[in-house]
């Protein structure tokens, strides 16, 4: 992988998908995008030309997978159910053994069990990660929740501490004032590892 390549994808950009892209790369993260409506794709890279860490537009699953360094990082954003078992194993056909697939949707906990247990015995790595905060805090920092290997969140952590809301060190109170470019710095992150078997999600419901 070359120095150019991304530090972490994304795939389904509807509204959460797009903020939380933006969000990463307000954060000087380099992320890759991928949604199966390439016109989405193209008008949501055209929008966001300038931001810090940068975002990279994709065509195909093949060209996302790849423009991404190893092991891989990728957050699937699609309506739960069918639509995000359908994108694992879209991804599972094409990703290396320790890349790690995180579900950031509002996935029933018991499937994610399930498929932290499939993933698992693929050789791959797998974190069902609660989202709270709605749009706006997907885009200027949510609470994350995530669950899975405890080897899979170390990897996912300074991404997702960066990311997430921040509170005062000495009072607890949200710290507050993002703006597009312009992330809050400092401050205790709302990022805690749960723990395994869709424990994130089951926190999340």
């Amino acid at each position: 992988m070359s120095d150019t390549s991304s530090d972490i994808g994304l795939v389904g950009l509807a509204v959460m998908g797009q903020n939380l892209a933006l969000n990463i790369a307000d954060h000087g993260f380099r992320i890759s995008v991928y949604n199966r409506t390439t016109s989405k794709t193209d008008k949501f890279v055209t929008a966001n030309p300038d931001t810090p860490g940068g975002v990279v537009g994709t065509t195909t699953l093949e060209e996302f997978v790849q423009s991404i360094k190893r092991p891989r990082k990728i957050i699937i954003l699609v309506q739960a159910g069918g639509p995000t078992d359908a994108v694992i194993n879209g991804l599972a056909e094409l990703l290396d053994p320790d890349d790690i697939i995180i579900d950031g949707g509002n996935a029933l906990w018991t499937d994610t069990i399930r498929r932290e247990k499939d993933l698992n015995e693929k050789g791959f790595r797998f974190v069902g990660s609660g989202v709270s905060g709605g749009e706006e805090g997907a885009r200027f920092g949510p609470a994350l929740m995530p669950g899975g290997k405890e080897s899979a969140w170390q990897e996912l952590k300074p991404i997702w501490e960066a990311i997430a809301a921040k509170v005062d060190e000495e009072t607890g109170k949200p710290l507050e004032g993002a703006e597009a470019g312009k992330p809050i710095e400092g401050g205790v992150p709302c990022a805690t590892y749960i723990g395994e078997n869709g424990a994130g999600h089951y926190v999340k419901m």
